[in-house]
């Protein structure tokens, strides 16, 4: 895996990021989603490091990045918060300006950081993700039907109890699907209670904190001001739900494209 990739702890000032980087030319950040680590993107980062520089951070709060402390309103697990770490961390890479693009959760940290830090982002990416916002105001019979776990881990306790009486069972997964070590490298992440408990928090800070970072910026008129790609798994639920999920985006993200590709589900 990572052929020729350099794997660092990174520190950013709130924590130490594990990183993996390496490739050659413009700066590319991928972000992973739940409950994955940076080794989800393994096979693509292989093929894209001839054309790009490519950094793969495991988000705070997952992997073995550094676990965010917790708070009653879950800031340290905010999108904004991990946003700003991937701006520090490329920023220690020597990358002002870059690219990034973000799959299931990691694709909230990516329109954050587009968002929040429009001179450093230059392109954005998002796959298999609608703004929370829209998610939470569009929540109706059927998404409660298909994403009734975004609202079983907002509640307290009882999703990492569930989750580590059988992890395996929970997430599934395999060595043939996901490729040995990146299996193994998953399977660690997700039985560990306190990355478990921190992967979970990411959620309780979706239904809250980050709604109302989400809220506030359509009140002020924000939106992402770089070239917008919109890429959704034709196998899940998106059209689903949404119908054209590029309806959705474009309020956020005028100049958006995007299409639906041959693939199987996420997590949400």
């Amino acid at each position: 895996m990572f052929k020729d990739f350099s794997l660092e702890m990174i520190p950013v000032s709130q924590g130490t990021l594990r990183v993996r980087h390496g490739g050659s030319g413009p700066p590319l950040l991928l972000l992973h989603g739940h409950p994955r680590t940076h080794v989800t993107w393994w096979q693509i980062a292989n093929r894209l490091a001839s054309q790009f520089t490519i950094v793969c951070p495991d988000l705070r709060g997952f992997g073995q990045s550094f676990l965010p402390a917790d708070t009653p309103d879950h800031i340290g697990s905010s999108k904004r918060a991990k946003a700003q770490d991937c701006i520090e961390l490329m920023e220690m890479l020597g990358h002002r300006r870059f690219a990034v693009a973000g799959h299931d959760r990691g694709s909230y940290v990516a329109y954050r950081a587009a968002l929040d830090h429009p001179d450093r982002v230059d392109r954005l990416v998002v796959m298999d993700g609608v703004p929370i916002l829209e998610a939470l105001e569009r929540a109706n019979e059927k998404f409660a039907r298909l994403w009734w776990h975004w609202f079983f881990f907002g509640t307290p306790e009882k999703p990492e109890r569930a989750i580590l009486a059988d992890p395996d069972a929970w997430y599934g997964g395999s060595p043939d699907s996901m490729g040995e070590e990146a299996f193994e490298d998953y399977r660690n992440a997700t039985r560990d209670p306190d990355v478990v408990h921190a992967m979970i928090e990411d959620y309780r800070a979706g239904l809250s904190i980050d709604r109302a970072h989400d809220l506030a910026d359509r009140q002020a008129g924000r939106t992402v001001q770089c070239p917008a790609l919109l890429l959704w798994s034709k196998r899940d639920d998106l059209e689903e739900l949404y119908g054209d999920p590029l309806s959705v985006w474009r309020p956020w993200a005028p100049g958006i494209i995007g299409w639906s590709i041959d693939s199987g589900p996420s997590y949400g």
